[in-house]
């Protein structure tokens, strides 16, 4: 009789990578006991923050390696698949990028010639070790849509083609990807798609499409994720589901309150109505939410290579601190002690069916 798989990335190996996200203290170890969880059931890393390139370049030429180095050690001493995050990204650029000596903006041909170096200055360090890069970040809009970024104001939609060149000339065995939110959203989808056609008949590589996957226990629905899966892998690409995460939190969005102390005393008991755990019922809930994710995950498997939980336990999510501080999430499949929620053997016993 075949034994059953005990750990997530055993169960999963015949469907697909499952990754986790790490953060600086745990790259540079101060996190043993997290870092075994990491060891035991995960296959995949990424890092949270530490590759992007505000990090990695917080002054023009000024390249800061050391964390990037451990953490991509760390992948390659437990064989893990390392995936690199990421290249271009509006937000945690470093804002020299844009600007000249005199606080002027850039001119295009100067953009893409820092765009040039600090690719290559990147990609080629880690080439070979690092498998696969998000290249392009949350470009696109909810509605289709290029979102208007200092890239986008001075080199227009040809960003996104220049930075999968670079990436490509400076590493041609590396996967490229792009990776965005809200990807179930109908005018999102359309408009990646659309992107990724361009991208295409233009001859620039582009491996796969990173579906983030930031959920809450209402949101999205997953008919409409599954009609982006399919979307996306009709164009002949890999689909991977990144930053998973499941809020169990209210939304604070379309808020109304007003200045009355005692109002806003309420609003934040309501915001953070779990600070001492999960009621049965929602942690019922929440078990229900992630099977049904995984499920629909499985019957991809063909299409997709790699789900990545975007952390390793509830303490060290950004959920606690986004988009109100100080509130307790219980976004994640281990909890703030690292012990595996009962999630956790549901879906190896999904997997092993």
């Amino acid at each position: 009789m075949k034994k059953s798989a005990s750990t997530l990335k055993d169960a999963f190996q015949k469907k697909f990578l499952i990754g986790t996200a790490l953060n600086a203290p745990q790259i540079m170890g101060r996190d043993s006991a997290t870092m075994q969880v990491v060891k035991t059931h995960f296959n995949s890393i990424v890092a949270e923050n530490i590759m992007k390139s505000g990090m990695l370049q917080p002054r023009e030429g000024d390249f800061r390696f050391d964390l990037a180095d451990q953490f991509v050690e760390f992948g390659e001493e437990n064989n893990m698949r390392i995936h690199g995050h990421t290249l271009v990204w509006h937000s945690q650029a470093p804002r020299w990028f844009f600007t000249d000596e005199e606080g002027n903006e850039v001119s295009p041909e100067l953009l893409t010639e820092r765009m040039r170096k600090h690719i290559y200055t990147v990609v080629e360090r880690y080439k070979g070790r690092v498998h696969s890069w998000d290249v392009v970040n949350e470009a696109i809009l909810d509605d289709g849509n290029y979102r208007n970024s200092k890239f986008y104001q001075i080199l227009g939609k040809d960003f996104i083609k220049l930075a999968f060149q670079f990436a490509h000339e400076a590493d041609p065995d590396a996967e490229l990807y792009y990776n965005d939110f809200s990807m179930s959203q109908p005018g999102k989808r359309e408009g990646v798609v659309k992107m990724v056609k361009e991208l295409q008949e233009q001859g620039i590589q582009i491996d796969g499409i990173g579906m983030q996957g930031h959920i809450s226990l209402e949101h999205p629905e997953i008919e409409e994720f599954e009609k982006s899966i399919q979307a996306f892998s009709e164009l002949g690409v890999q689909v991977m589901v990144t930053e998973l995460d499941l809020s169990v939190l209210p939304s604070p969005w379309n808020r109304d309150a007003g200045a009355n102390i005692s109002d806003n005393v309420d609003y934040q008991n309501k915001m953070n109505p779990y600070p001492d755990g999960l009621p049965d019922s929602v942690e019922e809930a929440f078990d229900d939410r992630y099977l049904e994710f995984f499920k629909l995950f499985i019957k991809y498997e063909d299409e997709i290579s790699r789900v990545t939980l975007w952390g390793v336990n509830d303490s060290n999510s950004w959920k606690n601190g986004w988009p109100i501080r100080g509130r307790t999430d219980y976004p994640l499949l281990f909890d703030r002690e690292n012990k595996a929620k009962p999630i956790v053997e549901k879906l190896i016993r999904v997997a092993n069916q």
